[in-house]
């Protein structure tokens, strides 16, 4: 066998290792989005435009703590760890077991973290894995579908959790979100993005330098 084989064999193999992850890692997603409906935002991962987009406000070299609500099978994941200085921490919390369980048998990344648990519980959470403060939060979470009560206590424990000049990042099919992001932060920036499945909109909430 040539190398010119051997290489359209390796590259064939390649290939065909990243298509079975990806169908892995949609399977999971779609069993996720039909086991929780209301809890998981889209029956499809969100896409690179949207990845891009809405992490591109981040000042990445400040950032020491990133935690993100709803990270189902990891599509920011391992953008966030990219970015990420190498003595920062990614906290992923998520109420669906199946997504915590693939996110720690797919990422090794000593600076990651996931966590069965709720969004409400952030602070606790942080806390227990040794920081006092969150640099950036990222939601995919559906806000105008969690049950009566928890999207303003998510909000406000966003809000407490996050250092001054820190901010809170969410991308939703709606405006629900603002609504309640809007009780605590005074300034919010608002995008939108066409290629996703749906599109969505998008949203940074700051938090003020002198809180």
């Amino acid at each position: 066998m040539n190398n010119t084989s051997q290489v359209t064999i390796t590259q064939r193999r390649s290939a065909g290792s990243r298509f079975g992850h990806l169908m892995s890692q949609w399977a999971v997603f779609f069993r996720g989005f039909l086991e929780h409906p209301k809890m998981v935002g889209s029956i499809i991962p969100s896409s690179r435009f949207t990845i891009a987009k809405m992490l591109a406000p981040v000042k990445w070299d400040e950032c020491k703590l990133f935690v993100e609500y709803g990270p189902g099978v990891g599509t920011f994941c391992g953008p966030v760890l990219e970015r990420l200085r190498h003595d920062g921490a990614l906290i992923v919390i998520d109420t669906n077991p199946l997504f915590i369980d693939y996110l720690n048998r797919t990422i090794t990344d000593s600076r990651f973290t996931a966590v069965l648990g709720s969004a409400e519980n952030v602070e606790q959470i942080i806390r227990d894995n040794g920081h006092d403060h969150a640099d950036y939060v990222l939601s995919g979470l559906p806000f105008s579908t969690l049950p009566e009560g928890v999207g303003p206590a998510i909000a406000k424990a966003t809000y407490d959790v996050l250092r001054p000049g820190g901010a809170f990042l969410v991308y939703q099919f709606s405006a629900a979100a603002r609504d309640f992001m809007a009780v605590h932060f005074a300034r919010i920036e608002q995008g939108f993005e066409l290629w996703n499945i749906l599109p969505c909109q998008l949203f940074w909430g700051w938090k003020d330098e002198a809180a």
